[in-house]
C-alpha cells in the first residue's frame, strides 16, 4: 500500500488538532481544504467569513479564483462525511478530562435562526427567527449543547425545513417539527455517550406535550421551562389554572432561599418553591417548580416556571434551579459561533453544504477548548481531573471558549 500523501500543514497549534481528522479525509485536497476552512474561521472577525474571506480573496473580483473554487468544491462536492467528522470532534473532547462531558452537566436543546435572502437556498423560508425576534426570511437550525459551570460546546445540529418547502406541507413524510428534530438529536447525543444530569429547554420545547411525553416514556431526566400563564387541561373554578396562579397562591413560608453562583464569582439570591396543580406536585412523578428573584412580584424577566421528572431526593430545589440556569450557555455559544466563527456567513445553497459548514464551525469552536486543555495539562501534571474542575474560573487560562479565537488562531 502506498504511503498517504500529506497536504500543506496548518500553522501550529491548529495542525495538531487537524491531523487527528486526516483518516476521515480521503485526499490531500480534502485535508488541505479542512485546514484552510478552520484557519479562516479562527482568524479575527474583520469581515464576513464567506468562502472568499476564508482564503483571503477579494470579494466579487476574485470569486472565480482557483483557491476559492477549490474551497467551494471541498464544501459542496468533495466526498467526505460530516457526521464522521463531528463524531471525531466529540471523541477528541471526550478524551480530555478537562473537556469531557461529566454527569454534572446538562444537555440543552434549542434552536436559532438567521436571515437569508431568496428561496433558492435549502430550508430558507419566511418563519420565526429567534435572532431577530420576528418572522422574516431565513434559515433555522435545531441544536444540542452540553454545558456545566465551567465549559460548554455544541453537540449536534440539524436544519428545520418549514412545511411550505415541502410538496405536501405538514402532511409530507419529510416534515418534522422542531421538537421532533430535537428528540432525534438527543438520541444522537446518547449514542455518542454524552453524560448529563438532565435535558433542559425553554418554554417552546417545554410546552410541547409530545416531547414531554416522549421524555417521560424514555425516562430521560429533564428540566423544562413552561409559560406561566398557560393552562393545562380542566380544573375546578376555585383551583389554580396556570403555573403563575399556583405561584401567586403560595404563602411566603412555602418559598426557600436559593443561592445562584455564577462563573465570574458573583452570587444572586433567588427564591424557589414547589407547585401543586393539574398532574404536577412535589410527590408526583412530575414536579412543578417556580424560581424567582422576587417571591412577591414574580417579575416576568426573572421568574422561571419549570417541570421536572427528577424527584426531590435526586434534585432538591437548589439543584433544579442550578440545572436550568445552565441553559444560558446556549445563548453565549450562539453569540460566539455567529459573531466570531461565521455560523451564518455561508454562501452555499445545498443542504449538504450547509450542514458541512455548521460542522466545521463546531470544529473551530471545539479547537479553542481542546487547545486550552492541552496548554493547561502540562502545568498541572499531578492534579486530578476533579480537582481541575474545582479551580476558580479566574485562575484558569483561556476559559472564554471561542471568544479567544483571535489569541489561539494560527499565524
Amino acid at each position: 500500500m502506498s504511503a498517504r500523501l500529506l497536504g500543506p500543514p496548518a500553522p501550529e497549534p491548529l495542525e495538531a488538532f487537524a491531523v487527528q481528522f486526516d483518516p476521515l479525509l480521503q485526499t490531500p485536497a480534502q485535508r488541505h481544504g479542512f485546514r484552510t476552512y478552520l484557519s479562516g474561521l479562527l482568524l479575527p472577525r474583520d469581515r464576513s467569513k464567506t468562502l472568499t474571506a476564508l482564503v483571503g480573496a477579494e470579494p466579487l473580483v476574485q470569486a472565480q479564483a482557483a483557491k476559492v473554487q477549490r474551497l467551494q468544491f471541498f464544501l459542496s462536492e468533495a466526498a467526505w462525511d460530516a457526521e464522521a467528522i463531528n463524531a471525531r470532534r466529540l471523541a477528541l473532547l471526550a478524551a480530555e478530562p478537562a473537556t469531557s462531558a461529566s454527569a454534572e452537566g446538562v444537555l440543552i436543546i434549542d434552536d436559532t435562526g438567521d436571515r437569508k435572502d431568496g428561496s433558492a437556498t435549502d430550508h430558507v423560508a419566511r418563519q420565526y427567527l429567534g435572532s431577530v425576534g420576528k418572522i422574516d426570511n431565513g434559515i433555522v437550525a435545531v441544536t444540542t449543547l452540553w454545558a456545566d459551570e465551567e465549559r460548554y460546546y455544541p453537540l449536534h445540529v440539524a436544519p428545520y425545513t418549514p412545511a411550505v418547502r415541502l410538496p405536501d406541507g405538514k402532511h409530507d413524510a419529510a416534515f418534522h417539527t422542531k421538537p421532533q428534530i430535537a428528540l432525534s438529536l438527543i438520541e444522537q447525543a446518547q449514542a455518542a455517550g454524552i453524560a448529563f444530569s438532565a435535558i433542559v429547554a425553554d418554554c417552546f420545547y417545554g410546552d410541547d406535550r409530545a416531547l414531554e411525553k416522549a421524555l417521560l416514556a424514555r425516562r430521560l431526566p429533564h428540566v423544562l421551562a413552561r409559560r406561566g400563564a398557560l393552562g393545562r387541561g380542566w380544573a375546578p373554578a376555585e383551583a389554580d389554572h396556570s403555573f403563575k396562579d399556583a405561584a401567586r397562591s403560595l404563602p411566603l413560608r412555602a418559598w426557600r432561599s436559593v443561592v445562584r453562583r455564577f462563573r465570574d464569582g458573583h452570587t444572586e439570591r433567588w427564591w424557589a418553591a414547589e407547585l401543586t396543580l393539574f398532574c404536577y406536585g412535589p410527590d408526583r412523578p412530575v414536579r412543578a417548580v417556580c424560581a424567582t428573584t422576587d417571591r412577591r412580584a414574580l417579575p416576568a424577566l426573572s421568574t422561571w416556571y419549570l417541570t421536572t421528572n427528577l424527584s426531590r431526593q435526586q434534585a432538591p430545589l437548589g439543584e433544579v434551579v442550578r440545572l436550568y440556569g445552565l441553559r444560558n450557555w446556549v445563548e453565549q455559544s450562539y453569540k460566539q459561533m455567529k459573531d466570531e466563527l461565521g455560523w451564518a456567513d455561508f454562501m452555499v445553497r445545498s443542504d449538504r453544504a450547509i450542514r458541512r459548514h455548521w460542522t466545521l464551525v463546531c470544529c473551530a469552536f471545539a479547537f479553542c477548548w481542546w487547545i486550552d486543555a492541552l496548554q493547561t495539562r502540562p502545568s498541572e501534571p499531578s492534579m486530578p481531573a476533579e480537582a481541575r474542575k474545582k479551580k476558580p474560573a479566574a485562575s484558569r487560562r483561556c476559559r472564554a471558549g471561542p471568544a479567544c479565537c483571535a489569541r489561539c488562531a494560527p499565524g
